[in-house]
């Protein structure tokens, strides 16, 4: 009986990752590509407009830097695994849903306002979510946004370096 069930759970945990990757290629596109819907790629993204993590570590400890507002725009399942303390998750970069929750975490804020956007989904030339919130934010004028520089995904750019984690909602 146990076998069944292990051999069940490896069958998900397989199509779980390799669905996840397959998005991440660009494989599988969400309605939005079909729409017509153009994202920014982040190899795209200015290199002065990039942060990496030992760089942010720095800023969130600094008692003289502003901290920024950070804004995880991946999947909320991620998030909850594994986080930057202090961030906000406001949805995937590629999706309405999640551009939406961004624009509305911003409106009122100031267009200097210093802001720090993340995924870490997976490796950063195939992530399909942070090129998205960047784009929305560079779209409403906001002048403060940095992008964190994950090379790989989150798990090995910032978890396992030991930079500081939260976990849950």
């Amino acid at each position: 009986m146990s076998m069944i069930f292990d051999s069940r759970f490896r069958l998900v945990t397989r199509t779980g990752v390799l669905a996840l990757a397959a998005l991440c290629a660009g494989i599988v596109t969400s309605p939005r590509a079909s729409a017509g819907y153009t994202y920014v790629q982040a190899a795209t993204i200015p290199e002065s407009d990039l942060i990496q993590p030992a760089a942010l570590v720095a800023v969130l400890e600094s008692s003289s830097e502003r901290t920024p507002l950070m804004l995880q725009v991946g999947a909320h399942v991620l998030y909850v695994q594994a986080h930057i303390p202090g961030s906000e998750y406001v949805g995937p970069g590629e999706e309405d849903e999640g551009l939406e929750a961004l624009r509305s975490r911003v409106a009122k804020l100031p267009r200097d306002t210093p802001i720090v956007l993340y995924c870490g989904c997976c490796p950063w030339d195939h992530c399909r979510n942070i090129g998205g919130g960047y784009a929305e934010l560079q779209r409403l004028g906001f002048t403060g946004v940095k992008v964190l520089y994950l090379e790989y995904d989150f798990g090995s750019n910032w978890v396992d370096q030991g930079y500081p984690v939260a976990v849950g909602e």
